[in-house]
């Protein structure tokens, strides 16, 4: 093959990436446009149901839903799904028995999603084991029973580089080891050996400044309320203690 004939098939490929990107963007515009519904009635459903359900948060988006005739509606990280009148409600999971697929989990990724690489992974207690290429971010509060757990069941993931970010929120004292953690030499040391071994961190005295009040805005900034929550490199979380076997398959789809 010359080098005419190389450059030729190169123009061919990136013609066909392009071409599939283009692709996706109409597909997702298409269906966006799908789901749109008239905005009288969509002004008339959000009235209707704020004033009948007067404790569900603010009511951000209302289209339709994947199956004919419901009506997707989204307030803050939470959907549920309504008729075209408003009068009934259901709150639950809705499933494409064709393909198994959870669509309420899927949009609900979707809504949640953060972006992993706006996260500021300076404030974060770092590990890695094997060559750390996959990522993993996770919210822990240092006397929360369930990181701990989750911290000991994570070790025998391989290759992955983890960060967490202590957020003192189940009291001072959780406080005072968030601190004493962050300011000793080796801080990732003493993270793992008081999640893991239950070694009391050294007191520090407040040696230096720490991220403590950073990460608490930050996991407020993404709704993150409890311990321990984790964050994939495609933005999608658990908000659970997963056992390590479901981390990896997560790790594993988030990488692809």
């Amino acid at each position: 093959m010359n080098f005419t004939q190389r450059l030729a098939l190169r123009c061919v490929a990136l013609a066909v990436l392009a071409g599939a990107a283009v692709s996706a963007q109409a597909q997702a515009q298409a269906q966006a446009q799908a789901q749109a519904l008239p905005a009288a009635q969509v002004t008339a459903l959000k009235q209707k149901l704020q004033q009948r359900l007067p404790e569900v948060p603010a009511i951000d988006e209302v289209r339709a839903a994947d199956m004919p005739g419901l009506i997707e509606v989204r307030a803050g990280q939470h959907v549920f799904y309504t008729d075209a009148k408003g009068d009934f409600l259901i709150d639950g999971s809705l499933i494409d028995t064709r393909t198994q697929r959870n669509l309420t989990q899927e949009r609900l990724d979707d809504i949640n999603r953060i972006d992993f690489a706006s996260l500021p992974l300076k404030d974060a207690v770092v590990w890695k084991n094997g060559s750390g290429k996959r990522k993993l971010v996770i919210f822990a509060d240092p006397n929360c029973g369930y990181c701990k757990r989750l911290e000991k069941d994570i070790q025998q993931i391989k290759d992955v580089t983890v960060y967490t970010f202590l957020i003192p929120i189940l009291g001072e004292d959780s406080k005072v080891k968030s601190d004493n953690i962050w300011c000793v030499k080796d801080r990732t040391q003493a993270y793992r050996d008081w999640m893991i071994g239950g070694v009391v961190p050294p007191k520090t005295f407040g040696m230096c400044a720490t991220p403590a009040q950073r990460n608490v805005a930050l996991a407020q900034k993404y709704r993150i309320n409890g311990t321990p929550a984790m964050v994939f490199e495609d933005g999608t979380r658990l908000a659970s203690a997963a056992p390590a076997d479901v981390v990896e398959q997560r790790l594993a789809k988030a990488a692809k």
